[in-house]
């Protein structure tokens, strides 16, 4: 079981929907594949969370437990949590 935390921006593709648990026998997930799933489940996240060159959105950031990362080839261990994060702005 992978535990997602969503952020506000992501709203309107998640009818409002703050955290998902992906239910995974898997030991060998990325972050990439959690991302498409999310995708599956909520079609037009991944646009908001990858560019069209594969990376993580500059104005994103995504945690595996504590860890900020930015590559979406790392492991994802069973019992994860996943948090995504948008950027804040403000004038």
């Amino acid at each position: 079981m992978i535990k997602i935390i969503l952020p506000s921006q992501l709203d309107e593709y998640t009818q409002g929907e703050r955290e998902l648990v992906l239910e995974t026998e898997r030991a060998d997930l990325c972050l990439a594949d959690v991302i498409n799933e999310l995708d599956k489940r909520h079609q037009g996240v991944a646009f908001r969370l990858v560019d069209e060159h594969g990376n993580i959105r500059r104005h994103i950031a995504m945690f595996i437990g504590e860890q900020m990362v930015r590559d979406l080839a790392v492991p994802v261990a069973p019992n994860a949590r996943v948090q995504i994060v948008g950027a804040l702005s403000g004038g």
